[in-house]
């Protein structure tokens, strides 16, 4: 699995209500302007009838700052937008029941101030509650279990990377490759753990893109390295050092991880990228060496999903009323992922399978992948003072 590259988010708009997830727009027309600042914060902001709302938040203070639309009475969020600069407008859509609402104001460097209450008439009632704020601390349990399981995953595949070197070394292919599998699952199910990882990821599931000698460039080593090898004959004696190399890095990781932390933003972003890039890689063929295991691998990040949603559930159960439909779509991709399983186990390869088999497995894990989005937002830890 690649490491992936996360963009910072500007403006991410939350719409607790209607549970919809959209992004802040820049300001195009004048119109009421509302404050964001310490000392006029939601200044500007007259009571309106309930339903779509724009917003023009216009930070008025001397440094960068967050605003988000909450409930004044528990703090729960509906709307924000972040890294609003000074002397910037940014609009921010937000569909809003009839209610008490108010706009908190977080500068850098300084405390929350929430601004006067505005009470919007007409329209619903308030049908379902905003996302209540998660915060560093409420993260800290479930950052702690992920680091644990992490550690005990890399207990097992540091035993199995053993296992395949000895194999590789007595050139018994079909025993080498049986190791190679199940080592390389055990990798894969470790999604939400590659930032932590660094380097070392590389080093152990590296592809070839990007390297000047592609396939034979020296800097493409572990797991794909060693995939290639097994799947295209290479001789076991030239495969020795490879897979030496990997078991290696593998134990580096190992020895060094108890003193890594897990980046706590990492956990709910991961639930959604670790389908995303299953999707994007290995269900396109393109991290397929030639193993043809692609399914395979996308069953194990699918498990390493649900490692991230168990450590966040506690989080997730009072904040994501949509939660059961994830679980039943995760039950769905894993029963689409096993009718590519052979009676004996083995696997077909992504390029082998049927047009109707590719659009339900695409499809399956599309839709995981867009119900597991906005975990990342719900779980994104908010300054509340």
């Amino acid at each position: 699995m690649s490491r992936w590259v996360v963009a910072g988010v500007v403006a991410l708009v939350v719409l607790g209500g209607a549970g919809w997830w959209l992004w802040g727009r820049p300001a195009a027309a004048p119109e009421t302007v509302v404050e964001v600042s310490a000392s006029a914060c939601g200044h500007g902001w007259s009571p309106s009838p309930a339903g779509p709302q724009t917003l023009l938040l216009r930070n008025t203070g001397a440094v960068i700052a967050e605003a988000e639309v909450v409930d004044p009475a528990t703090g729960a969020v509906f709307g924000e937008v972040e890294g609003l600069g000074a002397g910037a407008t940014r609009a921010l859509d937000v569909t809003l029941d009839a209610g008490d609402y108010a706009l908190r104001c977080l500068p850098d460097d300084a405390d929350a101030v929430t601004g006067p209450v505005v009470h919007l008439t007409g329209g619903t009632a308030r049908r379902a509650p905003a996302v209540i704020p998660v915060t560093y601390a409420d993260l800290i349990a479930p950052a702690k279990a992920y680091h644990d399981a992490t550690t005990a995953g890399l207990d097992t595949l540091t035993a199995q990377t053993d296992a395949l070197a000895t194999a590789v070394g007595t050139g018994n292919r079909d025993a080498a490759r049986a190791a190679w599998l199940a080592a390389h699952l055990t990798y894969e199910r470790l999604g939400a753990a590659y930032g932590a990882f660094g380097d070392a990821d590389s080093a152990i599931n590296g592809t070839a893109d990007g390297l000047p000698g592609g396939i034979a460039d020296p800097g493409f080593t572990g797991f794909h390295r060693l995939e290639y090898g097994l799947w295209h004959d290479e001789p076991a004696a030239a495969l020795t050092a490879v897979a030496r190399q990997l078991d290696d890095a593998v134990h580096r990781l190992r020895e060094s991880f108890p003193d890594t932390q897990i980046d706590q933003h990492d956990l709910g972003l991961r639930a959604h990228e670790i389908m995303e890039n299953a999707l994007q890689s290995e269900l396109t063929g393109h991290t397929d060496y030639g193993s043809g295991t692609g399914l395979a691998t996308t069953l194990a990040n699918l498990d390493g999903t649900v490692a991230v949603l168990d450590v966040l559930r506690p989080l997730l159960s009072t904040r994501m009323p949509a939660l059961s439909d994830v679980d039943a779509q995760i039950a769905r991709v894993r029963t689409v992922l096993h009718t590519g399983q052979r009676r004996d186990g083995s696997w077909v390869p992504v390029a082998q399978l049927t047009t109707a088999q590719r659009e339900r497995v695409n499809g399956a894990v599309a839709e995981l992948t867009e119900q597991l989005a906005p975990i990342a937002a719900i779980t994104a830890p908010r300054r509340t003072s």
